[in-house]
This record gives C-alpha cells, structure tokens and sequence, in this order.
C-alpha cells in the first residue's frame, strides 16, 4: 500500500523559511513521479513542484521558482520542500502526491493517485 505522511509545517513570518517533508513507503520510489501540491482556502488545488520518475528533473510553478526547493533522499524515501522567502500568499495546506509510472515529464493532476494527509502552512505578514 502507498503512503505518503507530510509534516513540518507550521506558522513563519513572511520573509521565513520553513522544509516540508515527505516520507513514502509502500513503493519502489523511482518507479514514481512526486509533487507537492498545495490548498489554499477558497482556491483550487494547484501543483507547486514536481520531480520526474525518469530522470528526477524538478519543475516549479512561476509563483515559488527561486524560493521553493524540491529535494529527494532515495535512502530515506522522503521528498522534501524548502521554502524560502515565504510570502502570505504561500498560506495553504501543502500535500505530497505521487503518480506511478516512468516519466520525464510532469504528470497531470489527475495520474497522482496516491495522496497525503497534508499539512498546513501559516505565513504571517
């Protein structure tokens, strides 16, 4: 069965830091592509970043290109997000999600199949 439990998030000041974490288990993790996501109230879902099942390219959306950092630990089956520079607009709940298959390309929404139970990021300004 795959799992997906995020943590670190929490409330920081605008201009902060913070690294969310992901750790899977349940499957082969370069047989997947994984992203974050995030939630905002009120707001759809969007894709924050992703990195590719094939080569492990990431990919960012404009809005955290040169804040947002996705990293992977094979070893330790764990994504992870650095934000920096965090800005009241990054306050949602961000999931990890992951989509199965061979990819050098960012998946659509709808192959991320296995989801986290998310966690909530609070930036203050």
């Amino acid at each position: 069965e795959v799992q997906l439990v995020e943590s670190g998030g929490g409330l920081v000041q605008a201009g902060g830091s913070l690294r969310l974490s992901c750790v899977a288990s349940g499957f082969v993790f370069g047989d997947y592509s994984i992203a974050w996501f995030r939630q905002a109230p009120g707001k759809e879902r969007e894709a924050v970043s992703c990195i590719t099942s094939q080569d492990g390219t990431t990919y960012y959306t404009n809005s955290v290109k040169g804040r947002f950092t996705m990293s992977s630990d094979k070893a330790k089956n764990t994504v992870y997000l650095e934000m920096d520079h965090v800005k009241p607009e990054d306050t949602a709940v961000y999931f990890c999600a992951a989509s199965r298959g061979i990819s050098d390309v960012v998946p659509p929404d709808s192959a991320f199949g296995s989801w986290g139970q998310g966690t909530q990021v609070t930036v203050s300004s």
